[in-house]
């Protein structure tokens, strides 16, 4: 006799979808063979190096500007330390968020699946990875950068009125732009070798966490009720938009000596940074334009803010 899985009758614009408890199943092997203990893995102890970057020049906000010409190489690297500890910071509210709507999503599901297993682990990753950027903010001479009491509050209303495919497009949001980033940063032997090493261990966990959003996505803009997927679109584009205001801090401007007005209006300007943008979040946005996601407001919203082309 032969078994009739949900994933041989749900289909996108992708093909056949993967059954949900095989996804997470091979998740969960992968979580057992290549998670890592930051506190463990890495050298705390060990002093920064003198001359290194924090973040490739190239992927500082304002290189390539007017202002960066006129910058010295010393305020150039304070600036990446600087813009390095608030991508930490937005990462540690964003990944906060995440965990609140994991949790969310898996409330009514049965907790003996692998589905809810692997939305366990991811919790448990992301509490590693926000630890992990708050140990590498403390130890730095930079402050802790939240967001904007604005974007606080925009958050705490996302989470609360979040549809579960709205959940998941906004987790890989916040995921992938970030993970492109790193993947250039953790082999850069210019960087700072613990930022590597946290980027490093960034990258192969949130590789997991990738998948499981993809995968949950898809199969949630196929079986989801028509409003919600709308409601998908709409809130999706609000929170590129939010998500593109917050990744530059402007504090961190303040903070190594440049006029904040002038380094935001100069940031905002430079076609080298909307082109890092849009290249980062090129793998995103191509795979909600083909699952539906990039439509009607909701696309106009994506371009308005700046991440789609």
């Amino acid at each position: 006799m032969t078994t009739v899985t949900e994933a041989d009758v749900l289909r996108d614009a992708l093909g056949l979808l993967r059954d949900r408890e095989q996804v997470a199943e091979r998740l969960l092997d992968s979580s057992a063979r290549h998670s890592f203990d930051p506190d463990k893995e890495l050298d705390w102890e060990a002093p920064f190096e003198e001359g290194k970057w924090f973040w490739p020049p190239e992927l500082v906000s304002l290189y390539d500007t007017p202002l960066w010409r006129r910058m010295g190489e010393e305020q150039r690297i304070a600036l990446s330390q600087h813009e390095a500890a608030a991508l930490a910071s937005l990462g540690i509210w964003f990944e906060i968020i995440l965990m609140q709507l994991l949790v969310r999503h898996i409330y009514d599901k049965a907790a003996t699946s692998a589905h809810v297993r692997y939305a366990l682990t991811e919790i448990e990753d992301e509490c590693r990875h926000s630890k992990m950027f708050a140990r590498l903010i403390s130890k730095g001479d930079t402050p802790y950068y939240p967001v904007s009491r604005v974007h606080l509050n925009l958050g705490r209303l996302f989470k609360t009125i979040s549809t579960t495919p709205g959940s998941f497009t906004a987790t890989l949001l916040g995921e992938e732009i970030l993970d492109w980033m790193q993947r250039l940063t953790f082999p850069d032997e210019r960087v700072q070798t613990l930022i590597r090493g946290v980027t490093r261990i960034h990258v192969v966990e949130e590789a997991r966490h990738v998948r499981y959003a993809r995968e949950e996505l898809r199969r949630q803009m196929v079986t989801a009720p028509r409003w919600s997927q709308e409601f998908t679109r709409i809130t999706s584009g609000e929170f590129a938009r939010v998500f593109s205001v917050a990744f530059v801090n402007p504090e961190v401007y303040t903070n190594v000596g440049l006029d904040k007005r002038e380094a935001l209006a100069q940031a905002k300007a430079s076609g080298h940074r909307r082109e890092v943008m849009q290249t980062g979040a090129k793998r995103l946005t191509d795979f909600l334009d083909e699952i539906g996601v990039l439509r009607g407001a909701g696309r106009r919203l994506w371009k308005a803010s700046g991440l789609l082309a």
